[in-house]
């Protein structure tokens, strides 16, 4: 039994040397054979325990020398056809012409989103971003939201089942309380992000979208300086050609509160675009700022919305997605 190892062994040997490796296609398929993860030179190193104790480490000298043989072989040859490779590549015509690179585009919401922050930013405003997971605080308590405000329901908030007091964030209103928490005011942000509800995807909602809120709290902050901000707003983002007008509302963390509806002039077709109040003292109580010392605004609007409104686009779920036809319409934005 032990004669036709060795003669095995003798004969892989044979075989390697004289194995005929034309091309790199042909030498990955040695390398597999003779040095991968399954080569048949294994298969050997399993049959030791068939030779006598006296030959085994004649077989494992043999054995190794039939690896070495193949390496030094694989080595060389793959030298070989790089370097010829190498050569074939200085033959390249260089005055051809390239194949074209398509360019990419900027997706919608990313670009509407740089036009709120570059718009904001010429009047103060800096951006601030906070953890798209939430505790019950930060996305609830400190806003000023009831034990039985309906956002906090599971048909409208999305609770992380491990830790109940943990949220997907339902409004980037969160990181208005983390800055009152850690800056002294005078404060001037606004907080672009990704915000979750749980509804139901049609054309017009979706489960997670994007918003941008907008937070400035100093001292004499008045709702005519809240309406100044957004009259500058709707004029630099839609142009002279649209009108708004604001209309009273409710929302926990602000009061007065109030809604802003623009429309194209002549016509009487109004659009919802954002909501917008004075911050509420028990919000500003809860973030430890003196509402007798300092007052501000906060306002708050849908980017995917706005995308929506400017683009003229009919529904919302194409811009999740990723369908290449419609992204290419993107093309050249910035």
């Amino acid at each position: 039994m032990s004669n036709d190892i060795f003669l095995q062994v003798k004969q892989l040997l044979t075989d390697i040397e004289s194995a005929a490796i034309p091309d790199a296609a042909a030498l990955e398929q040695f390398r597999i054979k003779y040095l991968g993860s399954k080569n048949i030179v294994k298969d050997l190193f399993a049959k030791i325990k068939d030779v006598p104790n006296e030959q085994k480490k004649e077989f494992g000298q043999q054995i190794n020398a039939v690896k070495l043989s193949a390496e030094e072989k694989y080595n060389s040859l793959k030298e070989k056809f790089e370097s010829g490779s190498t050569s074939k590549a200085a033959d390249i015509d260089l005055t051809l012409p390239g194949y074209p690179l398509e360019l990419g585009s900027r997706h919608p919401i990313s670009i509407v989103r740089k036009r709120l922050i570059d718009l904001f930013g010429r009047i103060g405003f800096t951006v601030a971003e906070g953890p798209e997971i939430e505790d019950d605080w930060h996305n609830f308590t400190a806003l000023n939201t009831p034990e039985d405000h309906p956002a906090r329901d599971m048909t409208d908030t999305f609770y992380i089942q491990q830790n109940p007091d943990l949220v997907l964030r339902s409004q980037t209103s969160t990181v208005q309380v983390r800055v009152m928490e850690t800056q002294k005011p005078p404060i001037r942000i606004i907080a672009p992000g990704r915000v979750y509800r749980n509804e139901t995807i049609t054309y017009k909602h979706h489960v997670f979208f994007h918003q941008l809120e907008g937070l400035y709290i100093d001292k004499g902050v008045s709702f005519a300086d809240l309406q100044q901000t957004l009259n500058y707003f709707i004029v630099e983002f839609f142009g002279d050609n649209f009108e708004s007008r604001l209309r009273p509302s409710y929302f926990p963390f602000t009061v007065p509160s109030a809604e802003m509806d623009i429309r194209p002039k002549g016509t009487d077709k109004w659009m919802e675009i954002l909501g917008c109040g004075m911050v509420h003292p028990k919000v500003l109580e809860n973030c430890g700022i003196n509402p007798d010392e300092y007052t501000g605004y906060a306002f708050g609007m849908g980017i995917d919305r706005l995308a929506k409104l400017i683009y003229n686009i009919p529904d919302l779920r194409l811009f999740f997605e990723n369908d290449v036809r419609f992204l290419k319409q993107f093309e050249g934005e910035v």
